[in-house]
């Protein structure tokens, strides 16, 4: 006799190397999906908040990546999470369904969990019960949003729902959508919803029809592989019965997708939406995209406000006696070393002393002034992170910046707005900054691995590949 117990997969798409390049230089050395947000690799937060789902059986991490790039990761991470975590490789692309589809057997394999056996009598057979877990529910998500991630409650949403797959999505102003460039919202369909939250229409176009988008979070019942593998079948029936030239086949070809090709959006969800079998869940909570450097940093500061609801042993305190003064939301590796005098803005008298702002111009001189004013506090924050062997000598100012491994700032040097990269080293006297906007291609200054900032050098809304030694100020370059 057997019994099932229904279980939760949740499957992380993570990409691969020749995606996600405009993340660049940060991805030269890592894999985007490690890359640190608020101290953690960036597909730890989803990973976390997997851990969540009640009945969760397992996490596959899906991509194009080496396995070997992943291992550490997963092997730590399985064990510290006490849940079982999976990298598994795509051979080739397959579409953001059919990489889902490639891994079905695994996704979906039983369990048997429990054997026992009884006797109802000294001379009966003995009467054999096997639990098995099946899988009743599959969580995809994309590795690169950044939210709260409300999964048991979208679970239980969705079991209230009874579609065959539920969307979380938010909802956005026309305001926000007129004005993001299309790569911002492009890539997150529009959806319009009756009362009921039923998806009554998607639209991939950039037309304003409907204030909620799509966060790039599904769950979904098993039966959506029936759905994928109808449109993969499909691909080939017509493939097989189409009758052409050879020249029309080979035009044909270069337009067509393969039958194992199949996405998410365009082939699965739109059909879906028609037979008024997909839903949305909708969060109150923030929502971004991680596809640039400059949207990392601002989503490494979203997650560490959450840390003060979630984690908040993460945050780091001090009030400058023993210990650098912390002002809001600031992420310390414990391996960090920064020294109890880290606090003290540099003067604009100093600066000017140094020489440090010949050729600059006005504006850049009122933005280190403004930032000498005591009003700002001494101290490191907010929305900072500090990650593992960092060093952080006296006088040392940190405003909204990332700091890597091994990096070294030396005294009374300013970072504002910037991602320093592993390795790097700041000099004294020396300012890394920007003007701190998320969206524009120099809005954030960004170092990359091994770069050397001399001493009294300022570095503004700069771009700096990895390996190079800056001996002069430079602002709005991109340093190759």
């Amino acid at each position: 006799m057997a019994s099932s117990e229904e279980r939760v997969v949740a499957v992380i798409m993570v990409g691969g190397p020749t995606k996600g390049t405009r993340f660049r230089p940060l991805s030269l050395n890592i894999p985007k999906p490690l890359f640190p947000l608020a101290g953690q690799p960036m597909v730890h937060h989803p990973i976390s908040a997997c851990k969540r789902i009640p009945n969760l059986a397992q996490i596959y991490l899906v991509g194009f990546y080496e396995e070997r790039e992943f291992a550490l990761y997963v092997s730590s991470i399985s064990n510290e999470l006490k849940v079982p975590v999976r990298y598994l490789r795509e051979d080739k692309p397959h579409g953001s369904a059919g990489g889902l589809y490639n891994f079905r057997d695994l996704i979906l394999e039983d369990n048997p969990v429990f054997i026992f056996c009884y006797y109802t009598s000294a001379k009966a057979s003995p009467l054999t019960f096997v639990i098995v877990e099946r899988i009743s529910h599959i969580f995809l998500l994309n590795c690169d949003v950044c939210c709260s991630f409300p999964l048991p409650e979208m679970l239980e949403a969705h079991r209230r729902y009874g579609g065959m797959g539920t969307i979380l999505v938010i909802k956005v102003s026309i305001q926000m959508f007129l004005q993001s460039q299309p790569t911002s919202l492009g890539n997150w369909w529009l959806i319009q919803l009756q009362m009921n939250s039923c998806i009554t229409q998607r639209n991939q176009k950039p037309l304003y029809v409907s204030d909620r988008i799509n966060c790039g979070v599904y769950i979904f019942r098993p039966d959506i592989f029936t759905a994928i593998g109808g449109v993969s079948t499909q691909r080939k029936d017509r493939a097989n019965l189409r009758r052409m030239s050879s020249f029309d086949a080979l035009q044909s070809a270069t337009r067509s997708l393969p039958s194992d090709f199949v996405r998410l959006d365009q082939d699965i969800l739109s059909p879906l939406a028609g037979k008024k079998q997909l839903y949305t869940y909708e969060t109150m909570d923030f929502w971004e995209q991680i596809k640039t450097p400059g949207m990392a940093l601002k989503c490494s500061a979203l997650y560490l406000a959450q840390y003060r609801c979630t984690s908040s042993h993460l945050l780091a305190s001090g009030d400058g006696t023993n210990s650098a003064s912390i002002i809001g939301d600031v992420y310390i590796h414990p391996s960090a070393k920064v020294h109890s005098t880290a606090k003290n803005i540099v003067t604009s008298s100093s600066i000017d002393k140094a020489n440090l702002l010949d050729g600059l111009g006005d504006e850049f001189v009122f933005q280190q002034s403004k930032f000498s004013d005591s009003k700002m506090g001494q101290s490191i924050g907010p929305n900072v992170s500090i990650s593992a062997n960092a060093r952080v000598g006296p006088g040392v100012r940190l405003i909204s910046c990332i700091i890597l491994d091994d990096v070294e700032i030396k005294e009374n040097a300013v970072v504002i707005h910037a991602i320093v990269g592993w390795k790097s080293s700041i000099g004294r006297w020396s300012r890394v900054q920007a003007g701190g906007d998320h969206n524009a291609k120099l809005g954030i200054t960004i170092l990359g691995e091994a770069v050397n900032v001399e001493d009294e050098v300022v570095v503004v809304n700069s771009i700096v590949l990895p390996n190079k030694t800056l001996n002069m100020s430079v602002q709005e370059e991109i340093i190759l």
